[in-house]
This record gives C-alpha cells, structure tokens and sequence, in this order.
C-alpha cells in the first residue's frame, strides 16, 4: 500500500484545514508514492525515534508534533530538527505529522485524557467557528431525491449526531434554453416553467470539492444553480480542549492521587486546595493555559492541562484549580489513539508505537 492511501485515510479522520494557523500537519519529508514496509508511532520524530525505524525496517514514521513548525533555510544538522530532517532524507523516510488537528477533533488527543480519567458526558469546551458551508441547490421535483442522496453520500447534511439533515421547499423555476443547449426539459427558446424543490443543507468547508462534485454529477440540468453559505457557527465535534463529568464527585486530593496514577506522572503542579469537591473536569492536552477562561466559564471545577507560566496559576483567581500535569505527559497515548485508527482501516502492514522517550524534562 502507498504512503498517500494511509494519509489519506487519516486526513478523513483529521483534515488538514482542523489545525491551527500556526501548525504544520501533514507530510513533511518523503514521497507520497512510496510502499510503505511499516509505521512507526511517536509523539516526537526526533532522530533517536527515526533511528528506530531504521532498526526495524520501517519507511514512514507518524508524530503529533511537527518536527518542522516554521520554514528553515539552512540544513546544515545545527539543530536536533535540522538533523532529524537530514536523517529522513537520507534513509527515504516518510514523517507525517497529525497535531493540532488531531487535539481539535472529538475523538482525539482530549478524548484519550477523557478516557483515562474517567470522565462521562463529554463536550467540546472551546469549539471552532467557520468551518461549515451550506449549499443551497434547485432541483426537478422528480430528481430532487437522488440529488439529496448524492449530497448526503458526500458527506454533507450532517448536524451533531444526526445524518441526512436538509431543508426542502418546492416552488417554480424559469428559464430560456438558448440556441447552443440541450435542455433536460423545456424547449428552446421558449420560456419554460418547472416545479422544483429547494434544497438546503450544510457540510464541512473540507469537502466543498467532493459535495459540488457529487452535485453536479447527479443533477440532471446542463447549469446547476447553487449558492454557497459561509457559516459563523460553532462546529460541536471540531475544538480545543474537552470538558466531561466524573462519575461521583471527589475530594480534591482523591482526584489528584486519580489523576497522578491514570496518567502515569511524577508529579502534578497545582494550585491551592479550597477543600471542595472535583465533579467537572475541563482537559486540554498540550499547552492549554488559553483555554483558562472557557474552563472557568464552563463550571469546571479543575481545569488539567500543561505548560501554565508561574504568573497564570494566579489567574485562577480561586473560581477554578489548575492542575498541570506536564507536556510530554498529557500527550503520552496519543500514539495509542493513531495506532487505533490505522488499525481499524488497514492490517497490510506492520505498526508500531515507538519505545524511544522523547520527554526532554526530567523530574530529581
């Protein structure tokens, strides 16, 4: 199998457009046509992790960070990125990288924290706005039913956990065929009315190719009429940061001795216990101290995540504790999340999540 059928794969799971403005997903070093002889799964594709690969005879290497955020315009091995790009290129390695993308969709990094700790009734606590269109399109009566089903097999018409979701409204159409036609019906240069239906629905910005696609495949009209909506509305399954419930609330301390054994830690930097109860749990993995606000906002009563400055415990301001549990160690089972994707889809080749520790903090 090709490297770009796997990258593919996992775009449908976490497009591109999901990432943050200043990320760099996706493949960065290697040829998308390659066969792939197996995959390694890291956090970070340091040249220790790519050495691994090497070892085991694996040509493409899967991170959650980036090993290039900004463009480079020397390689001359000065820095540890500028030496793991060398060593890529110069054993034909394929390095993908699946980041903010993957922190930003429901089923990603924040679930895997979510999961861990035990948490129930899960949300979004940050989603993102504008990511979804709706189409507009006006279709015979007789042939609206199999362009709503093309538009659906397209990916379109989803809300939340619903599918096939449209608004219809039938009325009349007019137009002249002119000389250089082919009308589906009506005569040329003769004014023709049809009853048509109105269809509307909406479908994420990143299949806008595939959905006009599908339209203008299916409907029967040599011009197809449709408009185009950017929608300013929160996507519910796509944003930073969850937030969820445990099971039966706990003291302040239980939920920090829980949250230091689920999430195999050393130790957790955490602000002042005020002797309350922990119900509502917000988690960002990563660097998560903007989303303070919304965790705040959201009721939370402790809000975990990593890389808070000394300054920002402050900023809790007695409303919500801050528990920061570390970088490395809130992204840790990520590659368990990407190992579980590629194996629901794909058993031809051979994965593996690395065994190389790439934390540079260590705890004395």
């Amino acid at each position: 199998m090709k490297v770009k059928e796997l990258t593919s794969y996992l775009e449908e799971i976490c497009p591109l457009n999901y990432q943050e403005s200043y990320d760099n997903c996706g493949l960065i070093t290697g040829d998308k046509e390659k066969n792939i002889t197996g995959v390694l799964l890291c956090l970070d594709s340091t040249e220790e992790v790519l050495k691994e690969a090497v070892n085991l005879k694996y040509n493409v290497v899967i991170a959650h960070h980036p090993i290039l955020f900004s463009p480079i315009k020397k390689l001359t091995g000065k820095t540890y990125s500028e030496r793991a790009i060398i060593y890529a290129i110069k054993n034909d390695l394929c390095i993908y990288a699946m980041h903010t993308n993957l922190d930003n969709i429901r089923i990603g990094v924040n679930n895997k924290i979510a999961e861990k700790i035990g948490l129930k009734n899960l949300s979004i606590l940050s989603p993102k706005n504008g990511l979804l269109r709706k189409l507009v399109t006006f279709s015979p009566v007789k042939d609206s039913g199999k362009v709503r089903e093309a538009l659906f097999a397209a990916g379109a018409g989803k809300i939340g956990g619903y599918d096939e979701c449209s608004f219809n409204a039938e009325g009349t159409g007019t137009f002249k065929a002119g000389e250089n036609t082919n009308p589906h019906v009506g005569k040329k240069h003769e004014q023709h009315h049809e009853k048509e239906e109105r269809i509307e629905t909406i479908y994420p910005k990143h299949l806008e190719n595939k959905v006009i696609e599908a339209l203008l495949k299916t409907h029967p009209y040599e011009e197809v009429a449709y408009d185009i909506y950017p929608l300013e509305v929160p996507h519910k399954n796509v944003g930073s940061g969850m937030v969820g419930e445990l099971e039966k609330p706990l003291k302040e301390k239980v939920f920090l001795s829980l949250l230091k054994k689920t999430m195999k830690l050393s130790g957790i930097r955490y602000t002042p216990l005020k002797t309350k109860s922990i119900k509502k749990v917000a988690v960002c993995g990563g660097s998560g101290s903007f989303l303070l606000p919304d965790a705040i906002a959201g009721g939370a009563d402790v809000f975990v995540t990593a890389d808070f400055k000394y300054h920002q415990f402050f900023d809790a301001e007695d409303k919500i504790m801050i528990a920061d549990i570390g970088h490395y160690e809130s992204e840790q089972f990520t590659p368990e999340i990407l190992n579980a994707f590629i194996k629901e889809k794909f058993t031809t080749f051979a994965t593996r999540i690395s065994k190389t520790s790439t934390n540079p903090v260590n705890y004395f």
